[in-house]
């Protein structure tokens, strides 16, 4: 088992910045990859990043690309993802996961269904 434990949203204004931070606890071994997803009322959960565990490759999608960076500490077990330029449309709730199985290496990073354990999600929202 993996346990995910996020921290780091408040409410901003746009423009401005944030860093969330998640810490993983338990068979951490196992984990290949983790990700950032964020869900807005009434949406779908969407991807937003994800770092390769060992490797510290990532990925993010078109909408964060230029602004939003993930990085990793392997040795505190910690996935961080730093927003800047925020935008009132980055207003959600931010989810850590982890992959466990390698699921997201065949599937793809954005793919949420290759994440097996998520965190309780830290809400982030950016004021026009």
């Amino acid at each position: 088992q993996v346990q995910l434990v996020e921290s780091g949203g408040g409410l901003v204004q746009a423009g401005g910045s944030l860093r969330l931070s998640c810490v993983a606890s338990g068979r951490t071994l196992s984990i290949y990859a983790f990700g950032w997803f964020r869900q807005a009322p009434g949406e779908e959960r969407e991807f937003v990043a994800a770092i390769e565990w060992s490797g510290g490759k990532s990925y993010y999608a078109d909408s964060v690309k230029g602004r939003f960076t993930i990085f990793r500490d392997v040795a505190k077990n910690t996935v961080s993802l730093q927003m800047n330029s925020l935008k009132p449309e980055d207003t959600a709730v931010y989810y850590c996961a982890a992959d466990s199985r390698k699921q997201s290496y065949y599937t793809g990073s954005y793919y949420r269904e290759a994440y097996d354990y998520w965190g309780q999600g830290t809400q982030v929202t950016v004021s026009s």
